[in-house]
């Protein structure tokens, strides 16, 4: 994993967005931030289990299904099993220590957060 500081990069209203191998975070101090980073490294495991490219097709799909859902993109955003499956355990420092192959699957469920 490559950590790279790239304010102008991320969008505005997040922090932080994977590409295997980078995660760029918005600010400094995010480099130290242990749960945002946790957060990314949850998505670096995603990215690598979907060989990288069908992730983002994926990812990219779910959230235009998840728009036409909800009508809302930040619902939508949050609402994208990857997303549910990272907020879910971003906290849990340990959680990609024992995480089971393809964990996301658990978070598919149509469920408005």
């Amino acid at each position: 994993m490559f950590l790279i500081v790239a304010k102008y990069l991320i969008p505005k209203g997040y922090r932080g967005l994977t590409a295997f191998p980078f995660v760029f975070v918005k600010y400094p101090k995010d480099k130290t931030n242990a749960v945002l980073l946790n957060h990314e490294k949850i998505h670096i495991r995603q990215q690598i289990e979907f060989l990288i490219l069908p992730f983002f097709i994926w990812y990219l799909t779910e959230y235009l299904v998840r728009l036409l859902q909800y009508k809302n993109a930040n619902l939508a955003y949050k609402n994208i099993s990857f997303e549910r499956e990272a907020y879910a355990n971003e906290s849990n420092i340990e959680y990609l220590r024992d995480r089971p192959l393809l964990q996301f699957r658990n978070y598919l469920l149509l469920k408005k957060k």
